[in-house]
């Protein structure tokens, strides 16, 4: 069974995890929103991980498992710059 892949998506989560606490920092909601966002991604990333490994040698769910993965993360990646584009207090910048 090759681990390889998984490892490395899962090694790409850890960063998008700290990414997560430091943002979260602040206290303010826009700062626990973007800190959710990217917690979010990186559970998504480990999860991937997660399911890739357990797919073994079918290709049929490792693709079902990497399409998915890809769809969630960037669907998150809009929302956290759809979030950015939003100010402090919620309402949309100018």
């Amino acid at each position: 069974m090759n681990v390889a892949a998984p490892l490395i998506i899962a090694a790409t989560g850890i960063p998008a995890l700290l990414i997560a606490v430091w943002s979260g920092r602040p206290g303010t909601a826009h700062a626990r929103g973007l800190g959710l966002r990217w917690a979010l991604i990186a559970l998504c990333m480990f999860l991937g991980a997660t399911g890739l490994y357990l797919a073994g040698d079918s290709r049929t769910i490792t693709y079902a498992v990497v399409i998915a993965l890809v769809v969630a993360v960037n669907a998150l990646g809009i929302s956290l710059v759809l979030h950015l584009r939003r100010g402090g207090d919620g309402a949309p910048r100018q």
